[in-house]
């Protein structure tokens, strides 16, 4: 039978203390309600119907309704998982499975799902519940069976009777229903309970007492589960997901000196023979090559790097860096950076939006922005180009082979030409000829017994 999936992402996470609704927080790298949504779609699921109502704007925005196939049911009002679910009910087809879900559960993984869903379809249920055991079970509800060990009902913390809170098998809050049960059920529901809430749980206990299956899937899903209500819960999952990264990559042939201070997003790539040092942050979607050494104290996010680079304590945004290329330490590459093979930016060097060629250097405390540079360019310490004139940006062309003496003020729009020479310390107003040497500055004078006078 096929399946489809409802995913409970209108409440506002109170204890978050943010204006932001909390499926919305970043964890890893993405929001943490679109980790549920890329777990759902792994294991086939055929729609995807994400119920929205706090901050429902922003929860919305960060989805393609087309590209990512998901689409929105409304929950004015938070009266409970049972009433989240009644809002789907147009949009779901009465003749499949219903997989339903809680939105702020990052750590979620397919084959927790692909188990849940194995052992509703082997039991012929009409309802199935995702178990785990835990020492601390408090705040979860508690999963309470008949002598013969089948379903009989689950209890809410609030609900529970000294005896059923020492349970120590808890509700996951993830479910399989066959859909056209739950649906009818949904109607036969009350808020007799201490939340005064639609309880999606009590469907199950109504399927039970109708004499309708209730099959438990019991697994070691501590993890899996793991709901978040405030920060302190948020960096836990942080922590977890950077982890299953860092293993992930390290199994692939990468190394990573120290994981415990190595941040890598979860669509970042990284090649084989790839080392990061510590405190190397990898973000977004961010592509590294092998052989590299990255690191340490090195941030990059949503850039291309090649095979066989070097980057030391440098920042990198939104930059594409080819093979064998040299960067830093302390060098800051901007978006729109682009460099060619083999190229050297040393420390203190800025280039944004920039196409640097094959072979050329950029040594140290230089400033490029708006340029094109050709092979086997060289730009001396302290050169900047001059590219905004407080209204418009212009560009600098240094073309093959040009060599830019330390401390050059190149003032954009200008063109160096091949293989043509700056003075030190010159400030270049006008086009270069190929092969010219140009020197600006003032006529250097001497001031004869000057500090004999002073003193």
């Amino acid at each position: 039978m096929e399946y489809e999936a409802v995913i409970l992402a209108a409440g506002k996470g109170t204890r978050m203390r943010s204006e932001i609704p909390k499926v919305a927080h970043q964890v890893a790298g993405k929001p943490m309600v679109l980790h549920v949504v890329n777990a759902v779609r792994a294991v086939g699921a055929g729609k995807i119907i994400l119920v929205v109502g706090h901050g429902r704007e922003q929860v919305q925005s960060l989805f393609d309704p087309v590209a990512d196939a998901v689409q929105f049911a409304l929950q004015e009002e938070q009266l409970g998982t049972g009433h989240a679910l009644m809002q789907a009910q147009e949009m779901v087809n009465p003749d499949h499975n219903v997989l339903v879900l809680p939105g702020d559960t990052p750590l979620l993984q397919a084959g927790t799902l692909a188990e849940l869903m194995r052992v509703h379809e082997e039991s012929g249920a009409a309802a199935t519940v995702l178990s785990t055991r835990m020492e601390n079970p408090y705040g979860y509800g508690r999963i309470v069976r008949s002598e013969d060990g089948t379903f009989q009902r689950i209890v809410e913390e609030k609900d529970a009777s000294e005896e059923e809170k020492s349970i120590q098998e808890i509700n996951s809050g993830m479910y399989c229903f066959k859909a056209r049960e739950a649906f009818t059920a949904l109607k036969n529901l009350s808020t007799a309970n201490a939340q005064g809430e639609y309880y999606l749980t009590d469907i199950l206990e109504l399927l039970n007492q109708q004499g309708q299956k209730v099959a438990v899937c019991l697994l070691d899903a501590g993890e899996d589960i793991y709901g978040i209500n405030d920060r302190v819960q948020l960096a836990e999952a942080e922590k977890i997901l950077r982890r299953r990264k860092n293993e992930a990559l390290m199994r692939s042939g990468v190394t990573i000196m120290d994981p415990a201070s190595t941040f890598i997003d979860l669509d970042v790539e990284v090649g084989s023979d790839t080392v990061l040092y510590p405190f190397t942050i990898l973000e977004g979607q961010t592509r590294i090559g092998s052989r590299c050494m990255i690191g340490p104290s090195t941030r990059i996010r949503d850039s291309i790097i090649g095979s066989d680079v070097h980057i030391e304590s440098s920042s990198i945004n939104q930059a594409s860096i080819d093979d064998s290329c040299n960067i830093g330490p302390f060098a800051y590459l901007r978006p729109g950076a682009q460099l060619g093979p083999k190229v050297k930016i040393g420390d203190f060097v800025e280039v944004k939006k920039s196409k640097v060629g094959e072979g050329s250097k950029i040594p140290h405390l230089s400033y490029v922005g708006d340029s094109i540079l050709g092979k086997e360019v060289n730009v001396g310490a302290g050169t900047i180009t001059c590219n905004y004139d407080g209204t418009n940006k212009w560009q600098t062309i240094l073309e093959d082979g040009a060599f830019i003496g330390s401390n050059t003020n190149l003032v954009a729009p200008v063109r160096v030409g091949s293989h043509a020479t700056t003075g030190a310390g010159s400030t270049i107003t006008r086009d270069v000829p190929d092969h010219a040497l140009a020197v600006e500055r003032a006529e250097q004078k001497h001031i004869q017994d000057w500090k004999l006078r002073k003193e």
